[in-house]
């Protein structure tokens, strides 16, 4: 999928996770449990450092989603813009642990984890709507 068409799903992908996680879908077992904090972490780094936003978290776990969220609509059609920017910047750099990378690819990125996210979550509600018994990761509960 092209980035232009992951930009465009982006709201509707996060709608569908705070959705799923509002109908009390469990995300234990799962590896969004720890990858969801952290990329909604990177992604408000992407839009501070690489567009000039202000996205300041102080929830942890995925609370972290619900709260990026709450601030992103207060200032959608900001956030939508200077993440238009970012995507159409083909030179924007950001600082990261590991040195500079392009803005561009690391929201590029995050719109692709999100969209594989909203997925995974869709797939889990629809096994959950079905009976299908939790999956655990490790040991039988």
């Amino acid at each position: 999928m092209e980035a232009q068409a992951y930009y465009q799903q982006f709201e509707r992908n996060v709608r569908i996770i705070l959705d799923a996680l509002a109908a009390g879908l469990d995300l234990r077992t799962t590896a969004l449990e720890t990858s969801l904090p952290i990329e909604v972490y990177v992604l408000c780094e992407v839009l501070n450092q690489g567009a000039g936003e202000d996205f300041t978290l102080t929830a942890s776990g995925v609370a972290r989603l619900a709260e990026f969220q709450q601030q992103f609509m207060k200032h959608e059609g900001q956030t939508l813009a200077a993440m238009q920017r970012v995507l159409t910047d083909k030179r924007a750099t950001m600082r990261t642990p590991e040195g500079r990378v392009l803005a561009k690819e690391m929201l590029i990125r995050r719109l692709e984890f999100f969209n594989e996210a909203a997925r995974q979550v869709n797939v889990m509600r629809t096994q959950q709507s079905l009976g299908s018994p939790s999956q655990y990761v490790g040991e039988n509960k």
